[in-house]
């Protein structure tokens, strides 16, 4: 559940929601409108939320105007697959490990503080996923299998998907930020 304090993850199967297509469309439109005219260092802070690699927050705000949500996406995507090894660190470096609800138990808690201990320890950085779709009930589970299968994992083939783990979250960070940017006045 890492990248959980920044607002996190997420994964298979979907949680319903409540907001009907046409209001979360219509969210994601105003809210898109609203981070389009941002200045761009708002735009740029706003997005190093999303994902903390400065150069990519740099590349996505300079691409504005964007026409629509899938355009945005997109070009979150490609700004990903872009990235150096050294902005994939960087970016890294700003996730932080799932905490778990305060009243989980004492049990989960260490088993979780173990698992995130063993994978920074083999890979020198916070374990990420994205848990979009699972209910919160299903994170603690989803991700101590996910740490033990990607413990596994040579350092090549683990730095490819913590990339591709990374894309995912940005990915709905993005959904989040344009969503609450059109459900408010800019904070910026």
């Amino acid at each position: 559940m890492p990248a959980q304090g920044r607002g996190a993850a997420h994964a298979e199967a979907p949680v319903p929601d409540p907001v009907s297509a046409s209001t979360r469309e219509s969210a994601h439109s105003s809210g898109l409108d609203r981070f389009n005219t941002w200045p761009r260092e708002a735009a740029e802070a706003a997005l190093l939320e999303c994902c903390g690699s400065r150069r990519w927050a740099v590349r996505m705000a300079a691409h504005r105007p964007y026409p629509d949500l899938g355009t945005v996406l997109a070009a979150s995507d490609e700004a990903g697959y872009d990235l150096a090894p050294t902005d994939i660190a960087e970016a890294l470096a700003a996730e932080s490990a799932p905490c778990l609800h305060h009243a989980a138990p004492r049990a989960a808690h260490l088993a979780l503080r173990a698992a995130h201990a063993a994978y920074e320890s083999r890979f020198g950085h916070a374990f990420v996923i994205c848990l979009d779709g699972l209910r919160p009930s299903q994170h603690v589970d989803q991700v101590l299998a996910a740490i033990r299968t990607r413990l596994a994992h040579d350092p090549d083939e683990e730095r490819s998907l913590t990339a591709e783990e990374m894309r995912r979250l940005a990915r709905g960070r993005i959904i989040e930020l344009v969503t609450e940017a059109g459900r408010a006045p800019s904070p910026f």
